[in-house]
């Protein structure tokens, strides 16, 4: 049996990278001609094309896990979304999976989702080039012993997502947001001691700045909690099937005015934002004990 699952992970894996390298000789060709001719009568365009690619490779990459057996998926609650819709998206963060799962989850429900990512991210062979080409952000991260040195990169990550949210005005978009800011883990939790029992501390900073940076033009909060019951599984787990199952529950809520401002002057904002997200993060950690526990009905995907 163990051989089944190693000959499905072989596959699956083959068909992933085959499908990367089919996609990235095109998309690389349209990156160059928005670096040439920067302009926005040229990248709108190229832009809807590009998102066009990212989307066929999703599709294939879906379909081919689908019937290689690589976990069915139980999707519960969701709403009304549209491929026209502004939407900011919002998850739970513990495995390299949740990526895929998001995206088997929202193809063609929702625009192209863009993630903000690690700076370092942008080396891994073709991908990276991949999600530069996409206009994915990338974010570096500096320790408090680097900022204490050298003062001047606080805010530098604010400043790269207020540049990238100018690229995304101008048609429709989902910008995919980890509050956690990294994956879980069990170290993790203890480290920070904080008052939830499956989620790390959200970061509120970014979500906020990236809703205010949009203009008011994100409709949507989609607030995704992602459950694997049998425990957090590695790529390599997922694409053998050794995942059998995986619970999502899909939460749309509105983004009114009252949640955008200036969160690093104004402090009675700050202090309703966090205490909004913190809420938000409580319900969700809530549903993970509920999820986790077999409650409610799903559908299937």
């Amino acid at each position: 049996m163990s051989g089944v699952f190693v000959l499905r992970g072989l596959v699956a894996g083959l068909i992933l990278v085959l499908n990367t390298l089919f996609w990235f000789l095109p998309i690389m060709l349209l990156a160059v001609i928005k670096v040439v001719l920067p302009f926005n009568l040229i990248r709108v365009p190229i832009n809807k094309v590009l998102d066009a690619f990212a989307t066929g490779w999703i599709t294939i990459n879906s379909v081919s896990q689908r019937l290689l057996g690589c976990s069915h998926l139980m999707v519960s609650g969701g709403g009304k979304l549209d491929l026209q819709g502004f939407y900011m998206v919002t998850a739970n963060h513990q495995s390299w999976v949740d990526i895929l799962i998001l995206q088997r989850v929202f193809n063609r429900q929702i625009p192209f989702i863009k993630f903000f990512l690690k700076q370092e991210l942008i080396w891994v062979p073709f991908i990276g080039l991949a999600w530069w080409a996409l206009d994915f952000p990338f974010m570096k991260r500096y320790s408090q012993a680097q900022l204490k040195k050298r003062p001047e990169l606080k805010g530098k990550d604010i400043e790269v997502t207020r540049k990238a949210c100018e690229k995304y005005q101008h048609a429709p978009v989902a910008i995919m947001n980890f509050l956690e800011g990294t994956r879980f883990t069990q170290l993790k939790h203890e480290q920070q001691a904080n008052e939830f029992q499956a989620l790390l501390k959200p970061k509120a900073g970014g979500l906020s700045f990236a809703l205010s940076a949009m203009g008011g033009k994100l409709q949507q909060l989609v607030d995704v909690t992602i459950v694997y019951p049998a425990g957090i599984p590695n790529m390599w787990d997922y694409l053998c099937g050794r995942v059998s199952q995986v619970k999502v529950h899909i939460r749309l809520l509105p983004i009114d005015n009252e949640l955008l401002g200036d969160y690093q002057q104004d402090a009675e904002y700050r202090a309703k934002f966090q205490a909004w997200v913190n809420s938000l993060w409580q319900e969700k950690d809530q549903r993970i004990q509920l999820m986790s526990e077999g409650v409610g009905k799903a559908g299937s995907n």
